[in-house]
């Protein structure tokens, strides 16, 4: 059955007006007729079973036969912070570690980013609005506007000196990848599961993939004091684009979301 997804949901007299680019894809793209049914979904875990009472390019117009929850999202709370990359290696990235469920992407220019500046966040979220169409999720993940290296880390950095508490609490929790070294992903998934806070409970797991130069040893050092495990896919090599998207199904698989 066709999914859509609708931010703001209106209802009417049990209908729901769809108009603009969701109609014209409904009516045009998906061929969506005059009693055909199709799913609503708000990005808040809110699903609606629908009828299609009148359907054009300009507005359609669905009868409610049904709202019901539609949490589908994984438990684990996976952000991954991933290197500007050229191209479509971005789309890639973004399209596919939204169909695997991560929660959040933060692009950041690092100091061998090749490219320092984008206008494509727009484009990036359309796409992970159609991947989360796509592949049944009921969320869409957020993806921020890319910030320096060093200011994805500014929510543990405004701590005040000898809080040891609060930084315990606040310490960003995850991962880096880098190729040079560092242990392996099974022992860094064991330091991180002992740690205050299991993922499970909702506490973020951070993933920092490099672009595609990878990271400087000082952007490691910088990661490994603000609490993350430096790790690496072994003696192979993997593009930026293969390590994103191996990085967050290995992770899902070793905390027990997938498989």
């Amino acid at each position: 059955m066709p999914r859509l997804y609708l931010p703001i949901i209106q209802i009417i007299n049990n209908q729901i007006s769809i108009t603009a680019e969701k109609s014209h894809y409904l009516a045009s793209v998906l061929r969506c007729q005059k009693g055909d049914e199709f799913i609503l979904f708000d990005g808040k875990g809110n699903c609606f079973r629908t009828t299609i009472t009148k359907s054009d390019k300009k507005e359609v117009i669905a009868e409610v036969t049904e709202k019901f929850p539609c949490d589908l999202e994984s438990p684990l709370n996976i952000i991954l912070v991933q290197g500007l990359l050229k191209g479509e290696k971005m789309d890639m990235v973004i399209q596919k570690t939204t169909e695997l469920g991560v929660k959040e992407i933060m692009p950041v220019i690092t100091v061998r980013s090749q490219i320092r500046e984008t206008k494509k966040t727009a484009r990036w979220r359309r796409i992970a609005e159609e991947a989360a169409r796509q592949s049944g999720r009921s969320v869409i993940p957020v993806i921020h506007e890319p910030v320096e290296f060093k200011k994805s880390f500014d929510r543990s950095s405004r701590l005040r000196p000898g809080d040891a508490e609060a930084r315990r609490r606040e310490e960003v929790k995850g991962f880096i990848f880098w190729e040079e070294k560092g242990v392996s992903l099974n022992e860094a998934i064991k330091k991180i599961s002992v740690l205050p806070g299991h993922p499970f409970t909702g506490s973020p797991i951070h993933l920092l993939i490099g672009p595609e130069g990878g990271f400087t040893k000082e952007e490691v050092t910088l990661a490994q004091e603000k609490g993350l495990i430096v790790t690496s896919f072994g003696r192979r090599i993997l593009r930026a684009e293969t390590a994103a998207i191996s990085a967050v199904t290995l992770v899902q698989f070793l905390f027990g979301d997938m498989g």
